[in-house]
């Protein structure tokens, strides 16, 4: 497979006078929202609150499961220290993870530091489902950095392909 096919976000190499060519920079696609943040059509605000309530449906189907393992580990009778370090476990990771998801719907992470935080965050999940879950009460997740993205190599392209009209050294010098 080619890098052009690969890329999911590549656009056409026709060139742009060429009819079905798409001008400019596109939009980045969110998860269960595609492109309808750019203009929040094609059922925007059905998917957010879809989104919403699978989130925090998620969670809680999360809890209760964590609930059973605790039930697990105490009915064991491992000792309250074990049963307390894993309460307090889950409750740090999913205070980290719902941070770490927080601020990456307002800037892009880093590869390096989300490779060194995937057990972590993978421990926390139920952070990220709640950060989820809040984000998507006012947007969709993500929408706030790419419209932010999305705009500015708008801007950018708007201004690259923005020329003066005529030649300016032959450009008549006014007499006055």
């Amino acid at each position: 497979m080619s890098a052009a096919e690969n890329d999911t976000n590549a656009t056409p190499d026709s060139p742009a006078g060429s009819p079905g060519a798409l001008a400019g920079p596109q939009p980045e696609p969110l998860r269960f929202f595609g492109t309808t943040w750019v203009d929040h059509s094609g059922g925007y605000t059905a998917r957010r609150l879809g989104v919403a309530v699978g989130s925090l449906a998620a969670a809680a189907a999360a809890c209760f499961v964590l609930r059973i393992a605790y039930d697990g580990l105490r009915i064991a009778d491992i000792g309250s220290f074990v049963s307390l370090l894993m309460v307090v476990m889950f409750a740090i990771c999913s205070a980290l993870a719902f941070r770490h998801t927080w601020s990456g719907y307002t800037t892009r992470p880093d590869p390096d530091r989300q490779a060194s935080l995937r057990g972590l965050l993978s421990i926390g999940f139920i952070g990220s489902l709640l950060a989820y879950f809040f984000r998507s009460l006012t947007e969709a997740p993500g929408e706030r950095l790419h419209r932010a993205e999305y705009d500015k190599a708008r801007a950018e392209y708007d201004k690259r392909v923005t020329r003066r009209s005529g030649n300016p050294s032959k450009k008549r010098r006014r007499r006055s």
